[in-house]
C-alpha cells in the first residue's frame, strides 16, 4: 500500500505516518524504486498497534520503548510484557477516574430529572 492508501485507511496524515516511521513508533518501511513507501499487512499491524496504543493513553516513549523491544526478538518477550502490564496498570487508574466521573454526572443528572419531573431542585452537591 501507498501512503496515501494507509493515510485513508487509518485517518492518519501522512505527516503523521512519516513521524511515527521517523521517531520509531513503527519500524521502517520497506520502499520502492524512488523511494515511494510500500506498506506491507505487517506495517499495517504496528501502525494498527500505535493508533490503539496513543487512543488508550500510551505515551508515545513507552511505544518505542515497545517497538525497539520487539524489534531485538524473542529474548525481550518478558520486558515487553512487563511495559505493556505496566501501561495497563496506567490505563486502569484512568479508567476508574473516569468512571468515578461518570457516576457522579449520572447522579447529577438523575436529580435534574427529578427537578424537571417536580419543579424544584433540592440542595445538590
Amino acid at each position: 500500500m501507498t501512503i496515501s492508501e494507509v493515510s485513508e485507511k487509518y485517518g492518519l496524515s501522512q505527516d503523521t505516518l512519516r513521524y511515527y516511521e521517523r521517531i520509531g513508533v513503527i519500524p521502517p518501511v520497506k520502499r520502492k524504486a524512488g523511494g515511494v513507501r510500500d506498506y506491507t499487512e505487517e506495517d499495517l499491524g504496528w501502525i494498527e498497534l500505535a493508533k490503539c496504543m496513543r487512543s488508550a493513553g500510551l505515551s508515545m516513549e513507552a511505544l518505542i520503548q515497545y517497538v525497539n523491544l520487539a524489534r531485538q526478538g524473542d529474548e525481550t518477550i518478558a520486558a515487553r510484557r512487563d511495559l505493556l502490564n505496566d501501561q495497563r496498570k496506567q490505563l486502569m487508574k484512568q479508567y476508574e477516574a473516569i468512571r468515578a466521573a461518570k457516576e457522579r454526572l449520572d447522579y447529577k443528572i438523575s436529580r435534574y430529572d427529578e427537578a424537571m419531573e417536580t419543579g424544584r431542585l433540592s440542595w445538590d452537591k
